[in-house]
């Protein structure tokens, strides 16, 4: 955020330096304190040092914790760290907001599963969240079922440590939204908030009044040079501006005063502000008459400066059948790219919903990428986009807002999409950027789809360790909508064909609450943050850690005791852990220095022996239980057992004449299991071996416990070194027995 100007007055002075305290403590990753993670919504965090390809998976990554809260989550949830909570010490805090008109403050490491603190701007019976059916009127239906209270995500000033948010609340059928400014150690209102917001506009038809019923505050809130922008769909679209600091109205702008709708509702997404502070929204169906002198904005991208004023916009020229079609291009929310090389370093991308049949009406794309310059965006043309690009994207466009990386060898831009218009789903697709270009075409997909489309985040260290992160709301027939629980999921960034992880892999375990809709993830100091219907589930490193996960003993005979192999088990947690068993089954047993605890950081030794029974491929598990999400952690383990011994392993004959015979030497052949085994041949080969002969009384099989000898002798047929070897095949596992000989011709 960009500082305001200095209070000219002393007291003003004073005033500024109170509100600027700091309420969050140390440098470093500054949380994530707005949708999408910054003002462009690129959906990056940039700043992950803990999470990376090699570890989320479902052996070391899952499902930790949830914390409850009293209603749905369609905000996305914010993170702070270091915050000094009044009377609770310094927390890494996560703020969640609710339908039931609720803020809570969470211990985000989930040291404890109370609020911090919570906020409620209800009070039963007669002030409640307003009801969804009072929404919108006949046809509209409750897209926000039962209740409508915090929808658009907050916005955190971390330098004055205020939580920006709007409700909306129903005393008896008086319907009032409010614009608060929260104390993030407290809850406790600021800057003499909250304050009813309650604009006008002047139109055409008259003076606009603000309708707080049917006007829903979707879009995320907007902190931007000092001002706190906020944008609602419904009746109309409005776009109104509030000093941080007074929370006095500053700007306002309607999209729609001649005539109504045009509505700004972006699947969540807030408004946007690029590095020279022009704002930017997107408008949903409705009428568009600016090009024949109107002041209607329907479908279309607009950039306004500061004072809300149109500075310039883009329209598709197939608008009309859009309207027509309820085809919004508000069904995402502008991304702002960071300066592109090419020819055009200012750019930014919109895609809404899109397909036919508009493609069937001039348009030569279905569900229609557009990369628009936002240095002149090229307004209305009715036959011709006049923007830098069109891509073909999914053919029935998207409800959900891009995300941006640049890797270590390119730049990727990521989107959900759908395939009809009813939520029939489609692969979350990539696409690389160069030169200000995209590709024309995805170069890697998911293999799984997303049903009604997903808003991906990234977490990376910089441009390396990239993960991409994407909730998926299923939506199945027969099923009703957000009766199924949401999926988590995350991809290579760098390829999204490959899965890293999804919470269906151990569901008993990773099992999300009921899906929301729309539902942003908030990736912050090692966890993944996800808001359900009842719930903010909470996902990371499992505390408890084994490595390696499976263990690979070789050929062992029967009833001996192999050399030790050693597994780790590490607490990467904040804080101790019980453990409550070590077991090992099978031919396998463990001994360890773990004790009944292990503190935080610390790892202690299990040291695992092999001893078959039986010949042939031995398996077992070692299973640790303790009091850690994921427990209990178990690592596979295998060996192979040989019944059949043979003493000695090696046999060396004198100095013999050639062409005559030695005197023979015995091999003795045991069956060291309990049950017979069968001995399918017993042969010489190897170097040479016409130089020794065997002769044996072992038959073709022998019982449990039993012996049998094999008699070798050495007829050189040359001077010098002769070699061989004895192999006797049999049942008993291990493969062939093996003696090796030797002898010299003389």
């Amino acid at each position: 955020m960009r500082p305001r100007s200095i209070l000219p007055s002393l007291s003003g002075l004073v005033f500024l330096l109170a509100v600027l305290a700091p309420a969050v403590h140390g440098q470093g990753f500054q949380g994530v304190t707005t949708w999408h993670n910054d003002n462009a919504h690129t959906g990056q965090n940039l700043n992950e040092t803990v999470l990376t390809p090699q570890n989320v998976n479902s052996k070391t990554f899952g499902k930790l914790f949830s914390f409850p809260v009293d209603g749905q989550v369609f905000a996305q949830p914010l993170y702070v760290p270091s915050v000094n909570v009044q009377g609770q010490g310094v927390h890494n805090v996560l703020f969640v907001a609710t339908e039931n008109d609720s803020i809570y403050a969470f211990d985000a490491d989930g040291i404890t599963n109370s609020p911090l603190w919570q906020v409620s701007f209800i009070n039963l019976p007669n002030l409640i969240p307003e009801p969804c059916t009072d929404f919108g009127g006949p046809g509209w239906g409750c897209a926000i079922d039962p209740t409508i209270g915090i929808t658009g995500t907050p916005v955190i000033d971390p330098v004055t440590g205020t939580l920006y948010v709007v409700t909306v609340t129903d005393a008896n059928g008086s319907f009032v939204q409010q614009l608060h400014a929260l104390d993030i150690t407290s809850g406790a209102e600021k800057f003499g908030g909250p304050v009813v917001i309650a604009p006008t506009f002047k139109s055409p038809r008259g003076l606009l009044s603000f309708d707080a019923e049917q006007q829903l505050q979707r879009p995320a809130l907007l902190l931007a040079i000092g001002t706190v922008y906020v944008a609602w769909t419904g009746q109309h679209g409005w776009v109104v501006g509030y000093d941080a600091l007074t929370l006095a109205q500053v700007a306002v702008f309607n999209t729609s005063p001649d005539t109504g709708h045009d509505g700004i509702w972006q699947t969540g997404a807030g408004v946007a502000e690029d590095s020279q502070g022009n704002l930017y929204v997107a408008t949903a169906t409705g009428d568009f008459n600016v090009n024949t002198g109107g002041s209607d904005y329907g479908e279309t991208l607009l950039k306004l400066n500061t004072a809300l004023q149109v500075v310039d916009y883009f329209t598709p020229m197939d608008q009309a059948c859009r309207t027509t079609n309820d085809l919004d291009l508000a069904s995402a929310g502008p991304m702002i790219l960071p300066p592109q090389g090419g020819t055009y370093p200012d750019e930014v991308i919109m895609a809404g919903k899109g397909g036919k049949p508009c493609d069937l009406f001039g348009s030569t794309y279905a569900g229609p990428i557009y990369l628009v310059n936002r240095d002149s965006m090229g307004g209305y043309n009715s036959t011709q986009d006049q923007v830098i690009q069109t891509v073909e994207g999914s053919p029935y466009g998207y409800r959900g807002s891009p995300a941006y990386w640049q890797g270590p060898t390119a730049t990727y831009v990521y989107l959900s999409g759908i395939t009809f218009e009813l939520g029939d789903g489609d692969f979350l697709k990539m696409y690389t950027l160069s030169d200000g270009l995209l590709s024309t075409s995805p170069v890697a997909q998911t293999l799984n789809v997303f049903p009604v489309g997903s808003t991906p985040s990234i977490s990376a260290n910089g441009s390396t360790n990239g993960i991409l992160w994407a909730v998926e709301r299923q939506q199945s027939l027969g099923t009703v909508p957000g009766s199924l629980p949401a999926i988590l999921y995350a991809y290579d960034a760098t390829n999204v064909a490959n899965e890293f992880y999804d919470s269906t892999q151990v569901s008993a375990r990773d099992q999300a609450g009921l899906a929301a809709k729309f539902v942003v993830p908030t990736i912050a100091n090692g966890r993944v943050y996800i808001g359900t219907q009842t719930e903010v589930d909470v996902y990371g490193l499992l505390p408890a850690t084994v490595s390696p996960t499976t263990v690979k003993f070789g050929i062992q005979l029967v009833g001996t005791t192999s050399s030790p192999q050693t597994v780790t088990l590490n607490n990467i947690g904040s804080s101790s852990f019980n453990i409550t068993g070590i077991s090992a089954t099978g031919d396998f047993a463990e001994t360890n220095t773990c004790g009944n605890s292990l503190s935080a950081g610390s790892s202690c030794s299990i040291n695992l022996t092999f001893t078959p029974t039986a010949g042939g491929p031995r398996t077992g598990t070692l299973t640790i239980t303790d009091t850690v999400p994921g427990s209990p952690q178990t690592v596979s383990l295998t060996g192979t057992g040989a019944a059949a011994s043979l003493q000695p392993h090696k046999l060396s004959f004198a100095q013999q004449k050639v062409g005559t015979t030695s005197a023979a030497k015995t091999v003795t052949v045991t069956n060291l299991g309990t049950t017979t085994i069968a001995i399918s041949s017993i042969t010489i080969t190897g170097t040479n071996p016409a130089d020794f002969a065997e002769t044996n009384n072992c038959g073709n099989a022998l019982s449990g416990g039993k012996s049998c000898t094999v008699s070798v002798t050495f007829t050189p047929t040359a001077t010098g070194l002769r070699s061989a070897q004895l192999k006797v095949v049999d049942n008993g596992g291990g493969g062939p027995q093996v003696v090796t000989l030797s002898g010299t011709g003389q």
